[in-house]
């Protein structure tokens, strides 16, 4: 370099390549706290060849992020392959994928809404739209932000030779086949590639998350992004918790909402009314809390970099040693039911009241005198 140059690499500072990335992409990109992805603008993302947008949620972490596409009628997007992992979501519509394997064979599956799968790592893949009438529209949470800021290459990530056959799983895997890894409540996983309707699978029972609870994680052809449904019966609510940032949780099915505050700010209560569709990302170390006001059971599905088989930091190993259902009078992470904040379920029964739904919470709380105002 001639004696007096300046090396452009030396002017960099606090530089984000994920951000300047999205920001030379040709596709709306949307932050929030939280995002409705059936109504945001999307526009035609070559890239991919669908429709999509970036989506920057308040509260994510350094490691995944959400991009949504949408597939015109007819349509299908291009073959693609790359890195960075990915678990999709299907928000509305019906289609299928098709995933080329290392070793030549091609595996097709037909999805519809509430779908959720993922095409194991770097493996070739085309999505098609099944309908000539309607898009079809899904999210996909991805590492794809951490690893273009790790390796600043897009070459590396789209066009990389390498492959990962211990990624694929049995055959069956990409036609919802799976396996039940039986832990305990709250760490029970469903192992698979591919699951049609996630609000039909059985749940199992984690009666330490709250009356009625039930979740079951997700292992997606062996990835490190953990996802896990959960459902809340009618008549009943969540216990608050709070955890790092980056957990991304979409609202299914279901009628109900969510309220998220931080410790010492609890006059400043945040409500997220639930929609099909929406997805918030609660920041780091901010209580939440989910109920249900309908006469059916909601569920909701979170997605997260780290799985509870491979936890990647160890803030989530400890927390998933124990901690995710111990109080945090006890070092946890979850606020028990006699600990909440007292207008919390006076504000839950107005609601269910309204509607002349019955309470099913009668054996935790004196709802007579809580109705009354005492």
């Amino acid at each position: 370099m001639p004696e007096g140059a300046t090396d452009d690499k030396t002017r960099v500072f606090l530089h984000d390549n994920f951000l300047e990335w999205c920001e030379n992409e040709p596709v709306p990109v949307h932050e929030d706290f939280g995002i409705n992805l059936m109504q945001i603008d999307v526009a035609p993302w070559d890239r991919y060849g669908m429709h999509g947008a970036v989506c920057l949620l308040k509260g994510r972490d350094d490691f995944n992020s959400i991009f949504c596409f949408e597939l015109p009628p007819g349509s299908h997007s291009n073959q693609m392959q790359h890195i960075y992992e990915e678990v999709v979501y299907i928000i509305e519509g019906s289609g299928s994928t098709t995933i080329e394997t290392p070793d030549g064979q091609k595996h097709s599956f037909e999805w519809g809404r509430n779908s959720l799968f993922a095409v194991p790592v770097n493996s070739k893949y085309q999505h098609f739209n099944g309908s000539g009438q309607e898009p079809a529209r899904f999210a996909t949470v991805h590492n794809f932000s951490f690893l273009i800021n790790l390796f600043r290459n897009e070459e590396f990530i789209f066009d990389n030779p390498k492959t990962f056959p211990e990624r694929l799983g049995p055959n069956g895997y990409f036609t919802g086949e799976g396996q039940m890894v039986e832990m305990r409540p709250g760490s029970h996983q469903w192992e698979t590639n591919f699951v049609a309707d996630i609000t039909n699978f059985e749940l199992k029972d984690w009666a330490a998350r709250g009356k009625g609870s039930s979740s079951l994680r997700w292992i997606l052809s062996d990835g490190t992004i953990g996802c896990h449904t959960s459902q809340i019966v009618p008549g009943t609510y969540k216990k608050a918790h709070r955890h790092m940032c980056g957990t991304n949780v979409f609202t299914i099915d279901g009628e109900g909402y969510s309220l998220l505050w931080y410790e010492g700010e609890e006059d400043e209560l945040v409500r997220v009314d639930w929609d099909h569709g929406v997805v918030v990302t609660p920041p780091e170390q901010m209580f939440h809390q989910h109920f249900n006001t309908g006469t059916t059971p909601s569920r909701y599905l979170a997605l997260q970099f780290g799985t509870v088989r491979y936890p990647m930091t160890w803030a989530k190993k400890d927390i998933w040693s124990g901690k995710v259902d111990k109080s945090v009078e006890e070092g946890g992470a979850q606020i028990e039911y006699e600990n909440q904040m007292p207008h919390i379920h006076k504000m839950w029964l107005d609601d269910i009241d309204k509607k002349g739904i019955a309470s099913e919470m009668g054996d935790i709380f004196d709802e007579t005198k809580i109705r009354a105002g005492n």
